[in-house]
């Protein structure tokens, strides 16, 4: 049987670190707490449950703190938490019988993180399997009976294992804090960021963050490294920060740009949303929305092109008063929540 060792960041926790520990603690055989700066009795609870607190002075980087808290596990197995995370009675049987019989072989675990949608985060699911298990010490293998090479992808396994997400609060501007950061100390964002970063935006920016953006997107738009996805990814962030904004020049000018590119739902739901609110004109963002619902796929977030198009198409056929055309889509609004 593997041992494993939990490792964990932590902040001003103290709301539901207990929680967390009690539903994994008697799983793992070491627990590593390594704390940010916290000033709330996030270590005095810690210290209910390991004697391993370590102090790390926050960076804004997280993945700095979580290599240092994995540098200091000793066990086969590393398993990475949250405090806002849950195992629930069903789940840590599953983890227990998982502890039992992984083979060694196996270098990541993955789990499916449920109850994405409950703070509005960045995800578009509700239950998405994430990286969670790792293997401490990778063992290099020569694998092929003849032409023999070494195994360099790692052997990932997906889990039954259900882990379920209740956090106190969203984090978004949080994060949107430390995206601005990034962007003001002249890193490039990677593609992963960049996508993270739009989606942030649209979730959770308000207008203030949206215009501070501007720059980072407008510089994606310009830099021919940039794919066709980050390409969108800017344009939709842009629309929607130049509407806000009141800037008809602006909005359009990216517009035009993503639709001559193929157009995606963020863009038509953003030309619906100027139609009906800007310019008062229901027939025309209808037709917006039934694009961004009917025509397009989204890039970033799903529900444009789903819940969102469809709530704004029963709005402007009630504002036209056309009432079966409306009811009509709220069947498929109600469809979708079925």
């Amino acid at each position: 049987m593997i041992s494993i060792s939990l490792c964990m960041i932590v902040k001003n926790e103290e709301a539901v670190l207990a929680r967390c520990l009690d539903s994994v603690a008697d799983l793992v055989e070491e627990i590593i707490i390594v704390d940010t700066g916290s000033t709330d009795r996030t270590k005095e609870i810690a210290a209910g449950y390991t004697d391993k607190i370590y102090d790390f002075q926050w960076i804004h980087d997280f993945s700095a703190a979580r290599n240092y808290a994995f540098s200091l596990a000793a066990c086969d197995y590393i398993y990475s938490a949250d405090a806002d995370e849950v195992l629930d009675q069903e789940n840590r049987e599953r983890f227990r019988l998982l502890k039992e019989q992984l083979s060694p072989q196996v270098e990541i675990v993955q789990m499916k993180y449920g109850n994405q949608l409950q703070h509005n985060t960045v995800y578009n699911y509700d239950e998405e399997y994430r990286p969670k298990l790792f293997k401490r010490l990778r063992q290099f293998t020569w694998i092929e009976p003849i032409h023999e090479i070494i195994q360099l992808q790692p052997l990932i396994y997906d889990s039954d294992i259900v882990i379920t997400h209740m956090p106190q609060e969203n984090h978004g501007r949080r994060d949107l804090e430390n995206f601005e950061r990034q962007v003001l100390l002249g890193r490039r964002l990677s593609r992963h960021l960049h996508n993270m970063y739009a989606r942030e935006l649209l979730i959770a920016g308000g207008v203030e963050h949206l215009r501070r953006a501007c720059a980072c997107f407008e510089a994606s738009c310009e830099d021919p490294e940039r794919s066709s996805d980050e390409l969108m990814e800017a344009f939709c962030i842009l629309c929607r920060a130049y509407r806000l904004q009141k800037d008809a020049h602006g909005f359009f000018r990216y517009a035009v740009k993503a639709m001559a590119a193929g157009g995606c739902s963020e863009i038509c739901l953003e030309l619906g949303l100027f139609y009906e609110q800007d310019q008062q004109d229901p027939a025309e963002a209808a037709m917006w929305y039934y694009n961004a619902a009917f025509e397009t796929e989204p890039v970033l977030i799903l529900e444009s092109g789903r819940r969102q198009a469809l709530e704004g198409l029963v709005r402007c056929y009630r504002q036209m008063g056309e009432e079966e055309q409306a009811a009509a889509y709220e069947a498929r609004l109600e469809g979708l929540e079925a």
